[in-house]
């Protein structure tokens, strides 16, 4: 706490400071934690005063008490886990996406970024019937198979429009690598800073208004190594709190619906832990065709 001063608050005048500090009573914890009536007898202060004087200095510097449960009913209602609608997806995102978090989907072409995005948004706007702001910067967003994935749920087109009253809970972004890469390198000098200019609006949209964020992300080879990447390099690295790598399962082709998603950053899991997974049409639960939960 602050040292004691004329002005600090209202009846602080100089006078009561000098003769507060004769008694070594230099500042507000020294007063507040002090023997009031010793006080006022010792400096011929009026304990009124100073009674008065200790309670306004507590409600200008003390801390508003907070116990366990006052914080875990705020972290229930500004924190929201919502499935992905893929049972073993959801399983490296311990639950589902969480609200004011960044989620980023990575892969090679092919690997079904886009496929996971569409069955996200559809299982929001569906099952748990909430908006999705979708920006599509690959023209990969199709309203056909948008509506193959809700008529793999209910042929009833008007279960298939959810509220236009509900919230916005999720905001995907497929993908940022097609609106960052261009200003990147070569003659973009100011590349760097507007990438991390859209970060922070990420990561305060996400934040500020409570949604969960989910971004795309291509891969690229290192320069030295010659090793897959993924792109935008190791400042976008510390953007999402969450990343899944995406590849073709082995034995499926590139037009199977199976690919192998791995965690490879999390604040809640460890690394390293794999599923199988189904971007396939959006019916029952998937049963993986290999062993699921395998870690490497």
């Amino acid at each position: 706490m602050g040292v004691l001063r004329a002005g600090l608050c209202p009846g602080l005048t100089q006078d009561t400071v000098g003769q507060l500090r004769t008694r070594g009573i230099r500042t507000v914890v020294d007063l507040v934690s002090a023997d009031l009536e010793d006080v006022a007898q010792k400096c011929a202060l009026s304990y009124k005063a100073l009674v008065a004087l200790r309670r306004v200095l507590l409600a200008q510097f003390s801390a508003f008490p907070c116990n366990g449960a006052d914080l875990y009913e705020e972290l229930k209602t500004s924190t929201a886990i919502l499935s992905t609608g893929i049972q073993s997806l959801d399983k490296l995102l311990d639950a589902g996406l969480y609200t004011g978090e960044v989620t980023e989907i990575v892969g090679g072409p092919g690997s079904g970024k886009t496929q996971v995005c569409l069955r996200v948004a559809a299982n929001v706007a569906y099952s748990l019937q909430q908006n999705v702001l979708y920006v599509d910067s690959n023209g990969g967003l199709t309203a056909s198979r948008l509506l193959q994935l809700l008529q793999a749920r209910t042929p009833d087109e008007e279960e298939q429009v959810s509220s236009a009253s509900a919230t916005v809970k999720v905001v995907v972004v497929d993908s940022v690598t097609a609106v960052v890469s261009p200003l990147l390198g070569g003659q973009q000098r100011e590349g760097l800073a507007l990438m991390m200019q859209l970060a922070r609006e990420l990561k305060t949209l996400a934040r500020d208004l409570g949604v969960a964020v989910m971004v795309t992300n291509h891969m690229t080879r290192d320069r030295d190594s010659g090793d897959l990447k993924p792109a935008l390099g190791r400042s976008w690295s510390f953007v999402p709190s969450t990343r899944i790598l995406l590849d073709i399962e082995e034995g499926a082709g590139a037009s199977g619906s199976w690919r192998r998603a791995r965690l490879t950053k999390s604040p809640r899991l460890p690394t390293g832990f794999q599923e199988v997974v189904d971007i396939g049409t959006w019916g029952p639960p998937e049963q993986s065709p290999a062993s699921q939960g395998d870690q490497i």
